[in-house]
């Protein structure tokens, strides 16, 4: 039997003999792995389905078998159907602090007594909050003020049994309207002997919520949720595909196999899938973000829409207003001044958008709004007149789509210029870290304009960095400068280089930082530029012009960027470095701001280590405040870097591995010395925030995966350290998106979603 064979793969390794990339012997390694007896995957697969089924039908339908005794009040437990607390006998009674608004609605008239009580036999141990149907809600909103509708009407709404905690009800959320009883505290007597339970209401005063009653001995139907089944099965199918008796170790890495080809592709049509349709639901609902409310500033989020307007209008500024009284403040940067103005009720103030010379302008990278807002518009107004905005939401999952590809296949060929032969298992497992650890699912989940400098600037690095990585193996325009006995000089693309050049060059005119990954070429491409700094390079006419192909290839293509991106700052600010940063209007005067210097190390330690804080209810993780003493500009988090993701320890472990990473030490070396720059320049110019992550932490993680692939291959123990944490980063990665008090929160932005999932823990036993 198969199972009983020594499986031995060897591995070549070239180690540098004197000088850095050279190679003058190869050493052979040889890893022999002898698996005991593996379980067939159909057998596994069988397993888990049976054990998934019992779970959703046992588990998750827990309070379906509790309550199947329930005896269910004969009368009806309708306040709308009684048609009002005033009837006669009502079996359900509203507290003076509600009162029926209409068409299915109740309002809240005082928060402090804004309660429902309904009769209870003791039959069961939930309760049932009734909501107003779906078409009920459609009619009540035909009848709303557009204030009522923004801000009084409320989607999701928190209600808790006396006795009990809150809890979150939502119409699309059925499942979220039974309500266990925490203790008998619940249940407690009038003063005619009828036993009640009592709701309260946990909203604002004015509030309309769409709850019509109150069934205090509910029998909770079973349910079959196929999300909870696929999220089981995902997991399950993660275990056993990547336990450490699976195949998959023992399958090389192979990027010319057409079934490793293929399986990758099918992973790109799914998610691109996925975009497409999430991107035509944002354009289809697409409506204006900006908001203008007296004595507050103007919220805006069409900036690069009004940046496109502008482009298309010929000028370099937006076409906004600015109020004559803020264009007369002697110091428009001064937040006290602004707030004088604010309390006068003077209005288009606009927040974070920068002032200088009386206009209006982004300080955010120009080039989404060239090559994405732009287009968008001017295609539509052929159909149009003036055309059409594209939601930020669409360009951002657009560009997110492709940094999540191209991020893998940096991985994957970073991988496949490891010294060792990686599996497939480690190559798949290390693509799903990588998008985990770069923080690309927070661009994922928040898809206003504040993440799109991100996502633009991380799919053009990844695609650079990938094609940079990519040239050395190339065949097509080759150049052979430097080429000697270093088999590390090898022929390079001059179509890669400069297409990784234009590519990362383009960043400048997207968030700028990561224009700094430029300094990796001189690693990348190391032998080619240190024949270009050699005399005897320059003595000779046919390395000559290697050396002069070689630079134009790198400097040409960065040129066509750069220029005009510099040449627009000019136009805007008078200065071809000034990106407008210090423009801004935000919560500090940005002028003079940063963070203090004894404040720094705070900073960073916030980043890296920022501790968990954890909740007694869904999803049981909280943010963490950054705890600053002098103040600098800070956002809870989660958590810092290696807390969510302990992998990325392994990064500072590349300075000691110069044998083991061969011709890859330099490269990934100077990736980590660029990603403490990068972090430093964050945490001073910036202070701390949650997407300032996305800066250096791709950095970070390409070196820690390059680490553990090499300790995964060499010592196949560290295959079950490599599936735990990664099981670790996706269960915080979940909670993470459904934190409360994030930005762009999922309880705000999709309370039924937000509403629906919690129930799922709400009714466990």
């Amino acid at each position: 039997m198969c199972s009983n064979l020594h499986v031995k793969a060897q591995y070549v390794c070239r180690l540098p003999a004197q000088g850095h990339g050279s190679y003058s012997h190869a050493v052979r390694m040889t890893h022999v792995n002898t698996p005991a007896r593996r379980t067939h995957p159909f057998i596994a697969a069988l397993v888990a389905a049976t054990v998934i089924v019992l779970v959703e039908c046992l588990v998750f339908n827990f309070a379906c078998l509790r309550s199947r005794s329930a005896r269910p009040a004969d009368a009806s437990q309708s306040l709308i159907e009684q048609g009002s607390n005033s009837a006669a006998d009502p079996q359900v009674t509203l507290g003076p602090g509600l009162a029926i608004h209409g068409d299915g609605l109740l309002q809240v008239t005082d928060a402090t007594k804004a309660y429902i009580d309904a009769p209870t036999n003791g039959s069961s141990p939930y309760a049932q909050v009734l909501m107003t149907s779906l078409n009920d809600i459609a009619l009540a909103r035909t009848t709303m003020t557009q204030v009522q509708r923004d801000e009084l009407y409320r989607e999701l709404v928190h209600v808790r049994l006396d006795g009990g905690r809150m809890q979150t009800v939502a119409v699309d959320a059925p499942r979220s309207t039974y309500l266990p009883y925490q203790d008998s505290e619940t249940r407690h007597a009038q003063s005619n002997g009828d036993h009640t339970v009592r709701l309260w209401i946990e909203e604002a005063t004015d509030s309309l919520i769409p709850i019509v009653g109150l069934d205090a001995n509910a029998r909770v139907p079973f349910s079959w949720n196929w999300a909870q089944v696929l999220l089981m099965a995902a997991f399950a199918a993660l275990l056993i595909a990547f336990s450490p008796r699976s195949r998959l170790w023992l399958i090389p890495l192979d990027t010319s196999s057409r079934l490793q080809r293929g399986a990758f592709t099918i992973g790109a049509l799914a998610l691109a899938g996925y975009t497409a349709v999430q991107i035509y639901w944002q354009i289809a609902g697409a409506a204006p973000m900006a908001y203008h409310i007296p004595g507050r500033y103007s919220y805006d989020y069409d900036q690069y829409d009004h940046v496109a307007q502008a482009l298309m209008n010929g000028h370099a500024w937006l076409d906004l207003p600015v109020p004559e009284q803020f264009a007369q403040l002697r110091n428009p940067y001064d937040t006290a001044a602004r707030d004088r103005l604010l309390e006068q009720g003077v209005t288009h103030i606009y927040w974070d958008y920068a002032y200088h010379d009386g206009h209006w302008y982004s300080y955010f990278g120009v080039l989404p709004a060239l090559l994405l807002f732009l287009p968008y518009r001017a295609i539509t107004s052929l159909f149009v007149p003036g055309g059409l905005m594209l939601p930020n939401a669409s360009a951002d999952l657009l560009l997110m789509f492709g940094a999540a590809v191209f991020g893998c296949l940096l991985v994957i060929r970073l991988l496949k210029r490891m010294p060792v032969q990686v599996s497939v298992a480690t190559c798949a497992l290390s693509c799903l870290a990588f998008v985990l650890g770069s923080n690309l699912l927070y661009f994922w989940h928040r898809t206003n304009f504040y993440s799109i400098p991100f996502a633009s600037g991380l799919f053009l690095t990844f695609l650079g960095m990938w094609l940079w990585l990519g040239a050395p193996v190339a065949r097509k325009r080759t150049c052979t400068l430097g080429r000697s006995d270093s088999a590390d000089a090898a022929s390079l693309s001059l179509l890669h280089v400069a297409l990784g050049a234009l590519c990362i060059a383009a960043t400048i005119g997207c968030r700028p930082t990561f224009a700094l990954t430029a300094l990796l070429a001189i690693a990348l491409f190391f032998p080619q530029v240190r024949a270009v700094f050699s005399a005897s390079t320059w003595r000779e006419r046919a390395t000559r012009i290697q050396a002069l192909r070689f630079l134009c290839a790198l400097i040409i293509p960065a040129m066509l960027i750069v220029v005009p991106v510099i040449a627009y700052n000019a136009m805007r600010f008078g200065s071809f470095t000034d990106f407008g940063n210090a423009y801004q209007i935000t919560v500090a005067n940005m002028t003079d701001f940063h963070t203090p210097l004894p404040q720094m190390p705070r900073a960073l330690c916030c980043y890296l280590f920022l501790p968990l804080t954890f909740g007694n209810d869904f999803p049981w993780l909280e943010l963490t405040p950054a705890p600053t003493p002098i103040w600098f500009f800070t956002e809870t988090t989660p958590a810092g870097l290696f807390v969510l993701m302990p992998l990325a320890l392994l990064a500072f472990a590349v300075p000691f591995m110069r044998r083991p990473l061969g011709r890859l030490y330099a490269t990934l070396t100077s990736m980590l010395a660029l990603s403490m720059v990068l972090l430093v320049f964050d945490a001073y110019v910036g202070g701390f925030a949650w997407r300032y992550l996305a800066d250096f932490s791709w950095l970070v993680m390409l070196c820690a995966l390059a680490v553990m692939a090499w300790l995964v291959e060499r010592h196949p123990a560290w295959r079950v350290v490599f599936v735990i944490v990664l099981v670790y980063a996706i269960m915080l990665a979940l909670a993470s998106m459904f934190v409360i008090g994030r930005d762009d929160a999922m309880i705000n932005i999709m309370p039924s979603r937000f509403a629906d999932v919690r129930s799922w823990f709400t009714l466990l036993p």
